[in-house]
C-alpha cells in the first residue's frame, strides 16, 4: 500500500487537474504569507485574506478528493 506522498507524486505526473490544483494551492499560500507578514491589514485586505483562505481550503479539499479516488481505483485494480 502506498503512502499519501507516493500517491500524490503519481498524481502529479499523471493528472493535469491535480498538478494545477497543487500549483494554485501553493500560489495562494504565498499570497497569504505575504498578507500575514503585515502587522495591520486594512478592511479590504482582511476580505482578500479570508477569500484566499477559503479558496486555498477548497483546493486542498479537491486534491484530497482526487487522492481518495485515485487510492480507491488502485485498490480496485489490485483486487483483480
Amino acid at each position: 500500500m502506498q503512502t499519501e506522498q507516493g500517491l500524490a507524486d503519481q498524481l502529479r505526473q499523471t493528472s493535469r487537474e491535480f498538478k494545477s490544483l497543487e500549483e494554485t494551492h501553493h500560489r495562494l499560500d504565498g499570497e497569504l504569507n505575504e498578507l500575514q507578514r503585515r502587522h495591520v491589514l486594512t478592511p479590504q485586505e482582511e476580505v482578500v485574506k479570508k477569500h484566499l483562505q477559503k479558496e486555498k481550503l477548497a483546493m486542498k479539499d479537491k486534491m484530497a478528493e482526487l487522492l481518495r479516488q485515485y487510492r480507491e481505483q488502485g485498490t480496485v485494480h489490485a483486487a483483480h
